[in-house]
C-alpha cells in the first residue's frame, strides 16, 4: 500500500460537498480537498440516471482513510455514497511532505 491516497466521493448537493471537505480538513483526516463539478451517468435501482454532481477529492494518507470514510458516511446525503481510494504513486517531495505533516499534526 502507498503512503498517500486520494479519496473521492460525489454528491448532488454543494452544501454536502462543502461540509465533507471542511470537516475532513478541520479534523486532520485530509490535508486538503478539491471540489469540482461533473455530470454522472449511472444505473440506480434499475433506472438510467444522469445527475449533475460535485466531486470531492480529499488528499490524505493511507492511515487516515478509515476515519475519513466514517466522516463521509456521517455527512453524506446518498443512501450509497461513492467512496473510492486511489493510491498516489509519486509527486513533489515538498508537497507530499506538507500533506503528511497536515494529517500527522492531528493524529499526534
Amino acid at each position: 500500500m502507498t503512503e498517500f491516497v486520494i479519496v473521492t466521493t460525489t454528491t448532488d448537493d454543494r452544501a454536502v460537498a462543502d461540509a465533507i471537505a471542511q470537516a475532513a480538513v478541520e479534523a486532520g483526516e485530509a490535508a486538503c480537498a478539491r471540489i469540482g463539478s461533473a455530470e454522472s451517468v449511472y444505473r440506480w435501482q434499475g433506472e438510467l440516471c444522469r445527475t449533475p454532481e460535485f466531486v470531492v477529492e480529499l488528499k490524505t494518507t493511507a492511515g487516515a482513510v478509515d476515519r475519513l470514510q466514517r466522516t463521509i458516511a456521517w455527512l453524506h446525503n446518498y443512501e450509497l455514497p461513492e467512496v473510492l481510494v486511489t493510491p498516489v504513486l509519486g509527486g513533489s517531495a515538498a508537497y507530499l511532505g506538507w500533506l503528511r505533516d497536515q494529517v500527522a499534526a492531528v493524529e499526534s
